[in-house]
């Protein structure tokens, strides 16, 4: 009698155990909408991923590129008169212009910020 009674005893604690398993889950999907339940998700600010296929919309910037006006600033800061762009590459942007030596040209990086690569 008294193996009969462990083996139904076993048999309450494996239903109960099965039974607050499946209980958790299902009140887990449980929602309950206060307000507006129309409203989609909230936005996302964060910016694109690298890579992302598309240009990011917006942000409020130009091109992640140089600058042509800037590169042009820069060349006059260096001492360049009547500087402009006469070339634009995927590495390079280069600038032509007079100096005190007479006609000189000068080549910037193609990244935000136009560093000076060569003079």
């Amino acid at each position: 009698m008294m193996q009969f009674l462990a083996k139904a005893g076993l048999a309450v604690m494996l239903t109960a155990g099965t039974l607050a398993g499946t209980v958790v889950p299902a009140a887990a999907q449980l929602n309950i909408i206060i307000g507006e339940p129309d409203r989609g998700p909230p936005q996302d600010y964060r910016r694109p991923p690298p890579g992302y296929d598309r240009p990011p919309q917006g942000y409020g910037r130009p091109s992640r590129g140089c600058n042509p006006q800037l590169a042009e600033n820069l060349a006059r800061d260096y001492g360049f008169r009547r500087a402009r762009v006469v070339d634009i590459t995927p590495r390079r942007v280069i600038v032509q212009g007079w100096t005190r030596r007479g006609q000189d040209e000068m080549s910037f990086g193609n990244v935000r910020g136009c560093p000076a690569l060569r003079r």
